[in-house]
């Protein structure tokens, strides 16, 4: 492996060598003492991706307790874009708690929130009027995007996609489309959730964006009823789904549906906000303007926080005590949402994103070109993913995916997986990370795949 000198990291802090490091084979006994303690004092249900217990992180690197430092090509599902200790978040997180850490928004207002809702209503997509409202978490700031959409519109149904990942509370279960592990056994969900078919460029045969537009509507159409519609919700890339990028025009044509026919138009963009893709928001790719935009994951520098922002008349609509939540907007979390933000300005990071995808997709399309087990390369910026198949039918290769991720974890390199199918490894590098450290672990996801 390449070796470099330790330097400090002017963004993504702390101070850290950015190299990758095996001191011991991975998990190492003091990962492995984390994970037996996990498994007697934690629910079963929570998972892990990497069996490693982290002790620091920075840049494009973890370094968990036995020494090994891992080249992080996940950024905790998009969350830490600005590096996972950013000296902007960190001082201004440590200015709050001297000051205070909590008051409820709802009982004492604190200029934090509101200063988050005014940057959220200058960036997102639209010059329309705007009101933002504050949550902890994805799940919860979907659900009140639905909640929003149904008390404006007077209607209760609500349309999700093929693929979709909204989340794992109940009624956004009822909007996530993949069964295991995320709804199996949990019903009942909520009622008057409905599902289209989404455009998926590798697997449509051939549709165009507005073909496959023009399947979604006429379902919808025939099967819900634009009267009985209160809200259209889709990830402009979707997430675990697998990173499926629409064919152009797919999502401009629901916009325009969904104009023409009262129906509040919901961009998901949890996982794609925030520079991931090459711009603050996926929407703006295909110059769509959603009625409303959910946010969360990289918005805040790793500590929780998510935003329903949308258009004034529609988020106006809820009656006041009808949104909020004790800790939703929390006063730590809104100082490093404005730090998080600062960052993306002024440290070029939204640039950094596109030159990420420049080098992600530029050598997984050599790997291609040489291996017919990579059946597609796809995404935006720093969201990029592989899909794995069978090279004789097509078929999702899920056992291959398997295999190349648990050779990255094993060799250094954390990589997450998703996919209706779970053959798609996705790539999240935090935008702090240097090429050759990216370059890396790439050549250790490619030397999985050869001795796969």
């Amino acid at each position: 492996m390449t070796i470099v000198e330790p330097t400090a990291t002017t963004v993504g802090g702390p101070a850290l060598p950015q190299e990758r490091r095996l001191v011991t084979s991975i998990p190492g006994p003091r990962s492995q003492e984390l994970i037996a303690r996990k498994a007697q004092a934690v629910a079963k249900g929570v998972g892990h991706t990497i069996p490693v217990s982290v002790v620091a992180a920075g840049g494009g690197v973890i370094v968990d307790a036995d020494g090994n430092s891992i080249i992080d090509l996940g950024s905790g599902i998009a969350v830490t874009g600005v590096g996972n200790s950013n000296p902007r978040v960190v001082d201004a997180v440590k200015a709050q708690l001297d000051a205070f850490t909590h008051t409820c928004f709802t009982v004492a207002p604190y200029d934090g929130y509101v200063a988050v809702a005014e940057k959220l209503n200058e960036l997102t997509p639209g010059g329309h009027e705007k009101r933002s409202a504050l949550f902890n978490s994805g799940a919860e700031a979907v659900e009140n995007a639905i909640k929003v959409a149904r008390h404006h519109t007077k209607k209760m149904a609500v349309v999700a996609f093929d693929h979709a990942y909204h989340g794992r509370t109940n009624l956004t279960m009822g909007l996530t489309a993949k069964n295991i592990p995320y709804k199996n056994g949990f019903g009942p969900f909520a009622p008057e959730v409905y599902r289209a078919p989404l455009s998926y460029p590798f697997r449509d045969g051939g549709l165009s964006g507005a073909e496959a537009a023009a399947r979604a509507i006429t379902q919808i159409e025939k099967q819900v009823g634009a009267e009985n519609l209160a809200a259209i919700i889709i990830e402009p890339i979707q997430g675990e789904g697998g990173f499926i990028v629409p064919a152009p025009g797919f999502l401009p044509a629901l916009v325009a549906w969904a104009n023409a026919n009262d129906v509040v138009f919901i961009a998901d963009e949890v996982q794609t906000g925030f520079a991931r893709t090459g711009a603050w928001f996926a929407s703006e790719h295909e110059d769509i303007v959603p009625d409303i935009i959910v946010t969360a994951k990289g918005i805040a520098g790793g500590l929780p926080l998510s935003a329903v922002t949308g258009r004034a008349e529609i988020m106006d609509s809820a009656m006041a005590g009808g949104l909020g939540g004790t800790y939703a907007g929390s006063p730590l979390a809104c100082a490093a949402a404005l730090a998080a933000i600062e960052s993306y300005e002024e440290d070029g990071l939204i640039e950094r994103a596109k030159e990420i995808g420049s080098v992600l997709i530029g050598r997984l399309n050599a790997l291609r070109t040489a291996d017919p087990r990579i059946g597609d390369v796809r995404g935006r910026g720093a969201m990029v993913a592989v899909e794995l198949v069978d090279p004789a039918t097509g078929a999702p290769d899920a056992a291959l995916t398997a295999k190349v991720a648990a050779h990255a974890h094993a060799n250094g390199v954390l990589v997450l997986t998703c996919g209706t199918y779970g053959n798609v490894i996705r790539f999240l590098p935090p935008l702090t990370i240097g090429d050759e450290l990216l370059i890396e672990g790439l050549e250790v996801v490619a030397e999985g795949l050869r001795n796969a």
